[in-house]
């Protein structure tokens, strides 16, 4: 039997509807019977549609951009289908986002320009923004974000595209459009075309807007060609696309200079060098995915991030030299007798032929993770690591030497103009969207304020048999033998695997040799971020045991040699997201490691997403076979006054999971709320928790756990 469709609502019926959602931007002068009207013409899934929508908007925080769209959603219906009017949306909510409620609007009303933009065929960066992302993630170089721009270009440290691209006659095709432009910005990042000051260069040429954009030209030429090395797939791809599209190839003008600058040992000096030449003989020549250059915003970023990097560089030096090890505290140190180097290396997989090395002492030595970043970060704008880097005093001394910095109290950060100034970024997940609010949330790492280690040291005396016994076990695990099948040769014989190979012969196939089992002592290589609930709720019991936890794990930790951090996380609303240092990966477990633990004190709220989010940052820049994220909490997602709390809240970190599990991360939460199995099913999976019934029963659980966990 045949259901018939559901009656569309009438004109009152959506009004009522409507008010619910619409009741606060209402008045007796502004009411929702025209908006209702026009719906009451549509057919009922439609009205849904429309439904649907203004509520999640409303629901995301803004009642009046919720209006603006129901007054124009039929306008927006006839003209795009429901793909279409969701991008329209949801490129409106991000303007709003970003630049306020009257930009949103304006996007709201041009609701016809949107439309001849976007045709059946046109493609919003909105629908393939996560995979664009992780594309760009998957590239060498700096980590590289993605933003809607009017032009497209790159300030070295994010890519901006337009909103939508309709240039060619299919989504494939407009996705691959996507791609290219954003492989081409980021080939800049890459290649070295920000490592001389273009500004400068374009100068002495009686219109540096042309010089700029032949040098352009003359950029897109070498990088092509490094493209073509390094994406041979993508490459052959555009260029197709490009011959559909009939786009010219390269004139006969620019032929000897497009085999000049395709070698492979070709600079960006070569392109400059170049410029002169062809300065009054030739006209720039784009293609689609060229976009331009912005010298001046790039010069800006690049010379924040310079002088940043630099501070952080050379302290990081100070931590690898010997002596750091022996004088407390850090900032007391004024000079050193190691001396170090940087050495390069030829290395012909890399785009300038050779790597870097550091030496200490003229010896080479293996910088932690955090380091080798940084250094990367450092050649891929100067092309070397300068002699300024490496500070020296004497005969061969370092000497660190304290830029002048405005004093201001750490407490009162967040307070004035300045409260974005060295904080970091995050988008958040509003499941009511169904997407992302980018750059939603401010996010400030904080050290956390030392306290004397009584704490600690009463921890290990309460503990004794307790950390004999988790020494024990810990030193068995460590010393585990592995048994590995299948093998060549070994020990003994593999009867599944001879049981396997009989019967390939009895088929006809050959016989493997892989027959044998052998043991052997597996190295370890599992790198673990401790994420610590320093939410207002933790007060009493629960810091307490948190803090006894922490101490026994490191006790447990430092006889495994495994990898670790610890980074509490609390804040208030989205613009004070707090993540407090307590150890970092690169950093030993010291006395002042110790005095962090104990000066642990509960703060504010609890926004889990962002604080995912950096964590899992952090993790990734760590080479590890096995990265674990665990969390130790007291109960669920929450914050102060803007609707984080509840289904949003949980929403959001459980997209944040997502993101960590797609970078290979495993989380894994032990909590200390009986009401978890509520939610944290539906946040971490239905085995990667665990609810810990009683508060003094933590710090006994918290090894054991990370035992199962890791063998």
């Amino acid at each position: 039997m045949l259901i018939p469709p559901r009656q569309a609502l009438t004109a009152d019926q959506m009004e009522e509807r409507l008010d619910e959602f619409l009741v606060s931007v209402l008045s007796s002068r502004r009411t929702a019977a025209g908006i209702a009207q026009m719906l009451a013409q549509c057919e009922r899934p439609q009205q849904e549609f429309v439904l649907h929508w203004v509520k999640a908007i409303a629901r995301s925080g803004s009642a009046e951009i919720a209006y603006q769209f129901a007054s124009h959603a039929v306008p927006a219906m006839n003209l795009m289908d429901n793909d279409g009017v969701e991008a329209w949306i949801l490129h409106a909510m991000d303007i709003y986002d970003k630049k306020g409620l009257h930009p949103a609007i304006a996007i709201l009303q041009q609701v016809e320009d949107f439309s001849q933009a976007r045709t059946t065929t046109g493609l919003a960066l909105a629908e393939i923004e996560r995979v664009l992302e992780t594309f760009i993630t998957g590239l060498s170089g700096r980590h590289l974000k993605l933003a809607v721009g009017s032009d497209i270009y790159t300030d070295t440290e994010t890519l901006f595209l337009p909103a939508l691209l309709n240039q060619f006659a299919t989504r494939t095709e407009n996705f691959l459009l996507y791609k290219a432009m954003a492989a081409h910005l980021w080939a800049q990042t890459r290649f070295g075309t920000w490592r001389l000051s273009l500004s400068k260069a374009i100068q002495p040429f009686p219109q540096p807007q042309i010089a700029c954009q032949l040098f352009h030209t003359l950029e897109r030429l070498r990088l092509d060609a490094c493209i073509a090395r390094e994406l041979p797939g993508l490459y052959r791809d555009v260029n197709q696309l490009l011959r559909q599209s009939g786009e010219l190839p390269i004139p006969p003008a620019w032929q000897p200079l497009n085999e000049q600058l395709s070698k492979v040992t070709a600079t960006v000096q070569d392109s400059y060098n170049c410029l002169p030449q062809i300065y009054a003989t030739h006209t720039p020549h784009s293609r689609c995915y060229q976009g331009i250059l912005m010298p001046d915003r790039v010069e800006e970023v690049m010379a924040l991030r310079l002088a940043r990097e630099k501070e952080a560089f050379r302290m990081a030096l100070v931590h690898l030299a010997p002596e750091s090890h022996h004088i407390e505290p850090l900032q007391n140190i004024t000079e050193m007798t190691s001396h170090f180097t940087v050495e390069p290396v030829p290395n012909e997989l890399l785009p300038d032929g050779f790597q870097f090395e550091l030496h200490l002492d003229g010896q080479p030595i293996v910088p932690p993770d955090k380091v080798k970043s940084l250094m990367d970060s450092i050649i891929q704008d100067v092309g070397m690591i300068p002699e300024e880097y490496l500070v020296a005093a004497g005969d061969g001394g370092y000497k660190i030497r304290p830029e002048p910095k405005p004093e201001r109290d750490p407490e009162t950060v967040w307070q004035g103009v300045y409260h974005e100034e060295g904080a970091f970024f995050y988008n958040e997940w509003d499941y009511h969207r169904k997407h992302y609010r980018k750059n939603w949330c401010v996010l400030r790492e904080k050290d956390v304020y030392p306290q004397p280690e009584s704490f600690v040291t009463k921890t290990l005396q309460r503990h004794q048999g307790l950390i004999k016994h988790l020494r024990r076990t810990f030193e068995a695990l460590r010393g585990e033998d592995k048994l590995l099948k299948a093998q060549p040769n070994g020990e003994d014989i593999d009867l599944e695997a001879l049981v396997t190979a009989y019967a390939d012969a009895k088929h006809g196939l050959e016989m493997t040799n892989r027959l044998f089992v052998k043991m052997q002592k597996e190295e370890r290589n599992i790198a673990v971020m401790l994420m610590v609930d320093m939410s207002g709720s933790t007060k009493g019991w629960i810091n307490d045991a948190e803090r006894e936890a922490l101490v026994l794990l490191c006790e447990a930790l430092e006889i495994l040699g495994d990898r670790y951090a610890i980074y509490g996380f609390s804040g208030m609303t989205r613009k004070r997201c707090e993540i407090y240092r307590i150890k970092r990966f690169d950093e030993p477990y010291t006395n002042l490691v110790q005095q962090r633990i104990s000066g642990i004190t509960p703060q504010d709220y609890t926004r889990m997403g962002v604080a995912i989010r950096h964590l899992s940052q952090l993790l990734n820049e760590v080479d590890a076979r096995i990265k674990l994220l665990i969390t130790l909490s007291d109960g669920r997602p929450d914050d102060y006054g803007d609707h984080y709390r509840g289904t949003y809240g949980i929403e959001d970190t459980r997209q944040a999971l997502i993101e960590a599990k797609r970078d290979g991360i495993h989380p894994f939460c032990i909590t200390l709320d009986t009401e978890a199995k509520d939610y944290l099913p539906h946040m971490y999976g239905a085995v990667n928790y665990i609810v810990i019934d009683e508060v003094r029963k933590l710090p006994l659980k918290v090894s054991d756990i990370y035992r199962k966990l890791t063998s």
